[in-house]
């Protein structure tokens, strides 16, 4: 268990720090519709140009080998994913800024 800080437990965070083969392989489970057990997942995000790549692999259009030649030089968005209601419960409104 981890604690947020507001102090709830949850079950689990994962942090993927860079796109591995484990990383792949969390993508295509939860493409396929494979749950899992963590309250937050954070690394990148399999974007438009990333998960044409992945969706390639998925039906054998292209291997392992080349998808990471494709996505190497590809910059993936950052992404924080909130997976369940009690990972929710760890944000706290500060305010707004407004910018013109």
């Amino acid at each position: 268990m981890q604690a947020c800080p507001l102090g709830l437990l949850l079950a689990g965070i994962k942090e993927f720090r860079e796109m591995t083969d484990e990383w792949l392989d969390f993508i295509i489970d939860c493409r396929s519709g494979k749950k899992h057990a963590y309250d937050i997942v954070i690394g990148a995000m399999a974007d438009d140009q990333i998960y044409n790549y992945v969706s390639d692999y998925m039906d054998g259009s292209i291997i392992r080998e080349q998808f990471w030649v494709l996505a190497k030089f590809k910059y993936p968005t950052h992404q924080i994913n909130f997976c369940t209601k009690g990972a929710l419960k760890c944000l706290e409104y500060k305010g707004f800024e407004e910018v013109l």
